[in-house]
């Protein structure tokens, strides 16, 4: 019951500031002109209200360790949890908002708790700047969202097996040059996409791995003179581990986001070259697949038309995500250490190409599950060059030199007397008749085991009971 006295009397202290109005944090006697205050800001209060559940959580963390120093009282720190934990709230229910007057997400949360709890509200900001706050903020919101990105590559790997096992021997013909050149399957084809995911979640590990390091307490990059106990936060956040230096911390800002971008960048390139195929394969003149017709778009004038929109919209999209990392390389090149205003502007970039790639992963999990397959592609007498080569190593089975066999076969193309050998005997590892489909799997899973997704939910649980 002693938090519910302390709660009410700061409450009464409430009722005293609730005139309190909104403003900038670091004005002292001269306002801002208001041409410079548009922008500065810029679009900080959008970007900023992706960030703001995450501000929230960084302050409870920094609040605990304050107390455990000794520049917060064990009372303060128990209404400050309060209303911090009833602020995180109002985001979640996304009633959530910063004021015109606001800068940033930073400075309406403190300037809640200080009209919520006056004075008491003013000390949450000790040892530390919102540049650290920033940094924080930024690495808890990318480190939820690979959390969910991983998750629907993960999908999309499961879908894709599963489609390669169904159709493992539907053959397709395989292409060089755009040119017919061999023997293919459905199996081959998916599982293609399955393994280079794979590889993709390689490079989402060691995103998630460089994101996964705490910087609050770094401060404005110098760290402060307060006793901060930085190894507090990072275990509070479920952090692997801190960024030592301080400096390395606040010159993490711009290195974090071009890491997690190249591995956005890395899904997004097998997704648009997945999706270029299936535009390509759904089409009258490859006839490969087609589409459920409830997941097509028709046209205003042809009434025959069913339009794969969908791959061609995440090829557009996941080409556009392929740019990020270097639109946030453009932003930060040459800059020296130290904080500058320029990596604000990768917020813009940065944030929305989540929900962008995560829409991409949703659509083409949902296509690929639900296309169907021809399963007669290679009746067509216009394939049956694409044999040329089995019957090349028939011939070399027997006995003939490889290089006689190739011009023999080849002699035969030219005359019009090739009689393709359709008999396919791809045994090796990787091949047609042998897809390794489980040792994909294996792969995957060997990389997301070594994602401390449990570890970090445990820690955000425990901080906001």
């Amino acid at each position: 019951m002693f938090w519910l006295i302390c709660l009410r009397n700061y409450s009464i202290i409430s009722s005293h500031n609730t005139t309190i109005m909104a403003g900038k944090i670091w004005e002292k006697n001269v306002q801002a002109d208001q041409r410079i205050e548009k922008f500065t800001v810029g679009r900080d209060r959008e970007m900023d209200l992706c960030l703001a559940k995450y501000d929230v959580l960084g302050s409870m963390a920094h609040i605990r360790m304050l107390e455990s120093v000794g520049l917060l009282q064990a009372d303060e720190l128990e209404v400050l949890l309060i209303v911090l934990k009833e602020i995180h709230q109002t985001i979640e229910e996304g009633i959530f908002v910063i004021e015109d007057d606001v800068e940033d997400v930073h400075s309406q949360v403190e300037l809640l708790l200080t009209r919520k709890l006056g004075d008491v509200g003013k000390k949450i900001h000790s040892g530390r700047s919102r540049n650290d706050q920033v940094l924080v903020d930024l690495k808890l919101f990318a480190r939820t969202e690979l959390m969910k990105i991983t998750g629907q590559v993960n999908d999309l790997i499961e879908a894709l097996i599963e489609q390669s096992n169904r159709y493992k021997h539907v053959l397709l013909p395989g292409y060089t040059h755009l040119q017919i050149a061999m023997p293919s399957s459905f199996g081959l084809w998916f599982g293609a996409y399955a393994e280079s995911l794979a590889d993709d979640l390689q490079l989402l590990l060691s995103a998630w791995k460089i994101t996964n390091r705490n910087p609050l307490g770094s401060a404005a990059g110098y760290g402060s003179s307060f006793p901060l106990n930085r190894q507090m936060t990072t275990d509070l956040l479920g952090f692997d581990s801190m960024n030592y230096n301080v400096v390395y911390a606040q010159m993490g800002r711009g290195k974090m986001e071009r890491t997690v971008a190249n591995a956005l960048a890395s899904v997004a390139a097998t997704v648009s070259k997945l999706a270029f195929d299936a535009c390509m394969y759904n089409s009258q003149n490859f006839g490969f697949i087609k589409l459920p017709d409830e997941f097509t778009t028709g046209s205003s004038i042809m009434p025959h038309k069913k339009n794969p929109d969908v791959f061609e919209l995440t090829r557009a999209k996941c080409n556009k995500i392929q740019s990020l990392p270097q639109q946030i390389m453009l932003i930060t090149n040459n800059l020296p250490s130290g904080y500058f205003r320029d990596l604000q502007i990768i917020k813009e970039v940065f944030i929305p190409a989540f929900d962008e790639l995560k829409d991409c992963l949703d659509m083409t999990s949902l296509m690929m599950s639900r296309l169907q397959v021809n399963e007669r592609i290679l009746d067509d007498s216009k394939y049956d060059l694409i044999f040329s080569v089995e019957t090349v190593n028939k011939l070399t089975l027997s006995g003939v030199p490889f290089r006689d066999a190739y011009k023999q076969v080849g002699l035969d193309i030219e005359t019009g007397g090739f009689n393709p050998d359709k008999a396919i005997r791809h045994t090796h590892e990787g091949s047609i008749g042998n897809l390794c489909n489980d040792e994909i799997l294996l792969y995957k899973n060997e990389i997301i085991s070594q994602f401390d997704f449990e570890k970090v939910k445990q820690a955000i649980d425990q901080l906001l009971a």
